[in-house]
């Protein structure tokens, strides 16, 4: 019997596997659009457990696993026991003996690790309050996309140092490639995730501005400022008015290279984070990013349940 792979963080695979399956969704992505549509998954099932809001994960999700041949069920915290007291011990081990694999979107990493360290079937990270690696493969794809290997690339972050840019960090490790991180200082990564990167040889730098981090960047990343799910929403302890010096605009995209692009894994605020001209214009590759969300979710649940 195989070993269980889980899809838990970018920080827990190596390289290879990682490129296994960047290859493997741009090679899906290839064929169904030559009407070439492979279902490797006929007849398995996934369980999805939505604890917080999705409109991409959600629906990604499900779509790859049905166009994959399989099947999905929905999961909310008011459908099952989960949310009203069982353990997540039991919940993973019942799961186990009903479905070929689990996804989980929730505001609690630990969560989401107790269920893997549990569960006899793979668990894939859709998010958690720590990081966000389902969104970062099909950044990394749209980026290799539009511009080539991203070994070569810099990637310049702003805004807050959410789950998103913790990702990003693991994936700088991993991939090789440059990463600038531009944040007010209450809003930085955390310490522990800086110090794993440059532990790994990283190529990661904290800087204090947006012009460092976006100067002859080659791709320029930024996501919602606060999520209305975060932690400091609930306490009341959101002031995001040192944001604004970090905010993407026309003139921030001047300092970039010529031909870099923007990205965003949305939901996107025009006028906060990002500017409309920016977020709209032709630097934007939003929508291939979030049209890759489907592509890269193939990819992770065929390595994981293959």
């Amino acid at each position: 019997m195989k070993p269980v792979r889980h899809f838990l963080d970018i920080s827990e695979l190596g390289e290879r596997d990682l490129r296994a399956m960047l290859e493997s969704a741009r090679d899906l992505k290839r064929r169904w659009r030559e009407n070439d549509r492979p279902r490797p998954l006929l007849d398995m099932v996934l369980a999805t457990i939505f604890e917080k809001p999705s409109t991409r994960t959600r629906v990604s999700f499900d779509v790859a696993m049905r166009q994959l041949g399989g099947h999905v069920i929905n999961l909310a915290p008011g459908d099952m026991q989960l949310g009203r007291g069982e353990s997540v011990a039991d919940t993973a081990r019942v799961l186990s003996r009903y479905v070929d694999a689990i996804m989980i979107r929730t505001t609690d990493h630990a969560k989401m690790l107790d269920l893997a360290r549990h569960a006899t079937v793979p668990v894939i990270n859709g998010l958690t309050d720590r990081t966000h690696p389902s969104q970062l493969m099909a950044d990394v794809m749209t980026v290799e996309e539009h511009l080539g290997p991203i070994s070569e690339r810099t990637v310049a972050w702003a805004g807050d140092g959410n789950n998103m840019a913790c990702s990003w960090i693991h994936a700088a490790a991993r991939f090789g490639f440059e990463l600038r991180i531009a944040c007010p200082p209450r809003y930085r990564p955390p310490e522990e995730v800086i110090d794993w990167a440059l532990a790994h040889d990283a190529r990661v730098h904290v800087v204090d501005t947006l012009d460092e981090a976006v100067r002859n960047a080659d791709c320029v990343v930024t996501d919602t400022w606060v999520s209305m799910s975060d932690e400091r929403v609930r306490t009341g302890d959101v002031d995001t008015t040192a944001l604004e010096a970090f905010r993407i605009d026309a003139r921030a995209m001047t300092l970039a290279r010529n031909n870099a692009i923007f990205m965003h894994c949305m939901p996107m605020y025009r006028g906060r984070e990002v500017s409309v001209d920016v977020a709209d214009g032709p630097q934007s590759v939003v929508f291939d990013e979030a049209e890759n969300r489907l592509h890269a979710q193939k990819a992770i649940l065929g390595w994981c349940m293959t």
